[in-house]
């Protein structure tokens, strides 16, 4: 029997998956060094908003099968980040769309979901139904992806206002919030991790989770590169 990492080795192979975190997909490095076009950024944000109403929804199926209270305290946080806690105090998906306003889209036509391609639809239900039938500290696991996000959030603001000026400041906005957000999810997340995934057989698991959330970040934007790089949608070879 392997022996298992320290929590010390557990976590720095956790985080050494970065290096195939999407940031590094073509389309993301085209988004980040001002190579994208309107469309393409559009296109981007209009996909994304179906990621975004889901994540809610992928947190209270982790809830639903969580049985510790003091775990489901903590991690209805991230229901109330995305949705709101009211019409007044609006959450991420609010943020979302404003951000979708801020580079010519309509809200009416994001909430639509008339732009959202069936790669992007396919992925986003599959890490959906996966904390579903997983078990809450599995599916906790698998939002281990934040431990790169703020890195980055961080170059879109730092990027985006040099490379697209048309696109409206105040859409920034949730990107800035979850700066924070994600690195104070991620501590929850991560010690979930450290402390269920004991033995080297689970810490494997546990890297084939994270691998699973990693690869579903980046056939989300496989199908953005082929629709609007490539420009092959979907069913484009298609008869009508």
């Amino acid at each position: 029997m392997t022996k298992a990492w320290t929590a010390e080795e557990f976590e720095q192979q956790l985080r050494d998956k970065g290096a195939l975190y999407h940031i590094h997909h073509p389309f993301h490095i085209a988004m980040n060094t001002g190579n994208c076009t309107q469309k393409q950024i559009q296109g981007w944000v209009a996909n994304r908003y179906y990621y975004q109403i889901s994540i809610p929804i992928k947190d209270a199926a982790i809830m639903a099968n969580c049985d510790d209270a003091s775990v489901r305290r903590l991690w209805v946080q991230r229901i109330l980040d995305h949705d709101g806690t009211s019409d007044e105090d609006s959450g991420g998906i609010e943020a979302w769309l404003r951000l979708g306003e801020a580079v010519g889209l309509t809200r009416d036509e994001i909430i639509s979901q008339q732009h959202i391609l069936p790669g992007v639809r396919f992925a986003v239900d599959a890490y959906v139904n996966f904390a579903r039938r997983a078990n809450w500290q599995e599916a906790a696991c698998s939002s281990l992806t934040e431990l790169f996000a703020p890195t980055i959030h961080q170059k879109r603001l730092a990027t985006w206002p040099e490379h697209y000026p048309w696109i409206d400041p105040n859409g920034y906005q949730y990107f800035r919030t979850r700066l924070s957000e994600a690195r104070r999810d991620v501590e929850h997340g991560l010690a979930i991790t450290l402390d269920y995934f004991k033995t080297f057989e689970q810490q494997q698991q546990a890297m084939g989770i994270l691998q699973l959330k990693l690869d579903i970040l980046w056939s989300m934007l496989d199908a953005m590169q082929l629709a609007y790089v490539y420009e092959e949608p979907p069913f484009h070879s298609c008869s009508r």
